[in-house]
């Protein structure tokens, strides 16, 4: 086959295929922190944990969910690895990390701060990867 031809031939089938990312990015990363290493979102603001919850399923509602604020997941979300999405009581959706539902703490003002550790006698924790 000519190169010309070969390169319109491999051009032709590669605009067939569906666009797919490279790689899905994680929707939190590892921070190192003064208590060592926790999960943290984008902007680097500290993730938390609730005890309550049961796994792959929030316990964190209204006004609780106004105080801790869950790690929102878009509709397109999907699992991968041991990131998971739960669907709430009220149909949003939230990332989850090894089935335990993820959160931000209202009080936590700037990346960095984990006000939130340890918080309702130890029931809300920095979330560990």
């Amino acid at each position: 086959m000519r190169p010309a031809l070969a390169a319109a031939a491999t051009a032709f089938w590669l605009a067939l295929l569906p666009a797919v990312p490279a790689h899905a990015a994680e929707p939190a990363m590892i921070m190192e922190t003064a208590k060592g290493k926790t999960l943290a979102d984008a902007s680097g603001m500290t993730l938390y944990v609730f005890s309550r919850d049961m796994p792959g399923k929030s316990a964190c509602t209204g006004p609780c969910a106004a105080a801790w604020p869950p790690l929102k997941a878009g509709m397109d979300a999907k699992p991968m690895g041991p990131w998971s999405v739960v669907t709430r009581d009220d149909g949003s959706t939230q990332w989850a990390y090894k089935g335990k539902p993820l959160y931000h703490f209202g009080k936590d003002m700037k990346p960095g701060d984990m006000s939130g550790d340890g918080a309702l006698d130890g029931a809300w924790s920095m979330a560990r990867p």
